[in-house]
């Protein structure tokens, strides 16, 4: 009887302490903890959010080809301009004159091949008839030796032909060489002249450069000059004078600035929605069209994110949009129906049977944080997609600190209001 007391004392004390602890680890011990649960989403996005401005899709930025004074300045900023339209004069009397000069200097190379073209017939002719000469001095010198052969010429009159063919001959070659020498002037002469008529179409071109003329329809987005200013052209490094932009708003894009950990999620033919400022309330749609190959430069020495230029194109632009508004665009990457997701920091990794770190989620049950494995998939905003877990059950999503370090078996009790 004494043993049989005995033993029933010691298990209820160990009930007793059993049941202490387990209060003890529910009460006092127990990790406070954030809960949420997994929801199921008929339709999850996934966007990418960027801000930049807003660019026509086509300009063009108006120099100079002639350096001088702007005489005249036919348009204002904001004005309408078409194709082939002047919009500013630069100073033509410097390239007038040149063009004058180069015009004189191809009219005296035309007089001197004309000289030369005459001085040629006049020395092809005058070694025809040298020719004719030498080749009746030569007939004539036939002539006397077989007279001289016969006994009936003296070898006097013989020496006499000999040498006026001999004469002859040499007026041939004079005039040859004559003929040679008054050929390569006129060369000459026609290449000076290919040469001037290449300055009088270069000076023209100057001169026509000095009307400068819109290359597009659009209209003045920016004018950067004024009347009576003096533009230059660019040399080397040095960047010459734009005088205006002239923008086409009937297509307008807005260039953003992607982070590098987000761009390789974006692609060509992604929709899009943006937001302006300029006009609050108002979203307008667009269409991804370009995505940067490389990153942009880096401004400061402490700039450590990289990020990538993305054209997104409005659909339908607003006339009174103009190039410079700053934007916000949201780019839809990816879409999925029917999905399960959690708070994107409900995921945690934590080391697998294999000892290789895997994704999961601290689901709540019994009072304790179990570890349960999860796949994951696009990220919404601030949820991400699940896979290998129900819908409805309790998952911690925070504290951050907690998560940390919370394992699994941990007891935990839900934060007030939680």
């Amino acid at each position: 009887m004494r043993r049989r007391r005995l033993v029933l004392g010691v298990l209820l004390l160990v009930a007793v302490v059993a049941g202490a602890l387990v209060a003890a680890r529910r009460s006092g011990r127990a990790v406070a903890v954030d809960a949420g649960e997994v929801s199921r989403r008929d339709v999850f996005r996934s966007y990418v959010t960027a801000s930049g401005e807003v660019v026509a899709s086509r300009f063009a930025d108006i120099g100079s080809s002639v350096m001088g004074r702007v005489v005249a300045l036919n348009v204002a900023e904001g004005d309408n301009v078409r194709a082939g339209q002047t919009v500013a004069r630069i100073d033509p009397v410097p390239a007038r004159s040149d063009a004058q000069a180069a015009a004189a200097q191809l009219g005296a190379f035309e007089a001197e091949e004309r000289a030369a073209r005459q001085q040629v017939q006049a020395s092809t002719a005058d070694l025809a008839q040298a020719t004719a000469r030498a080749r009746e001095a030569r007939q004539a010198l036939e002539r006397i030796r077989r007279l001289h052969a016969e006994g009936l010429t003296t070898s006097a009159e013989l020496d006499q032909a000999q040498a006026a063919s001999d004469a002859a001959d040499g007026v041939v070659g004079t005039a040859s060489a004559t003929l040679d020498r008054a050929r390569q002037l006129l060369a000459a002469a026609d290449r000076r002249i290919a040469q001037a008529r290449a300055g009088v179409v270069r000076a023209a071109d100057v001169l026509s450069k000095t009307e400068i003329t819109a290359p597009i329809d659009g209209v003045v987005s920016r004018l950067q000059v004024r009347l009576g200013e003096m533009v230059v052209i660019g040399i080397q490094n040095q960047p010459g004078t734009t005088l205006m932009t002239i923008s086409d708003l009937s297509t307008i894009d807005a260039e953003i600035k992607v982070a590098e950990a987000d761009v390789l999620r974006v692609s060509v033919g992604q929709t899009a929605d943006i937001t302006l400022e300029a006009v609050p309330g108002r979203r307008f749609s667009g269409r991804v069209v370009e995505v940067g190959a490389s990153a942009l430069p880096q401004v400061g020495a402490g700039a450590a994110a990289r990020e990538f230029r993305v054209v997104v194109r409005f659909d339908r632009p607003d006339p009174g949009l103009r190039p410079g508004l700053t934007c916000d665009a949201e780019v839809l990457t990816a879409e999925k129906r029917n999905v399960l997701v959690v708070p994107l920091q409900a995921v945690v990794l934590r080391p697998g049977p294999d000892g290789k770190e895997q994704a999961g989620v601290l689901a709540l049950r019994d009072g304790l944080a179990r570890f349960v494995p999860v796949t994951t998939g696009i990220i919404g905003g601030l949820d991400i997609e699940v896979g290998g877990i129900e819908a409805g059950l309790p998952v911690v999503v925070g504290p951050y600190q907690v998560l940390r370090s919370l394992q699994d078996g941990a007891a935990v009790t839900r934060a007030a209001g939680r």
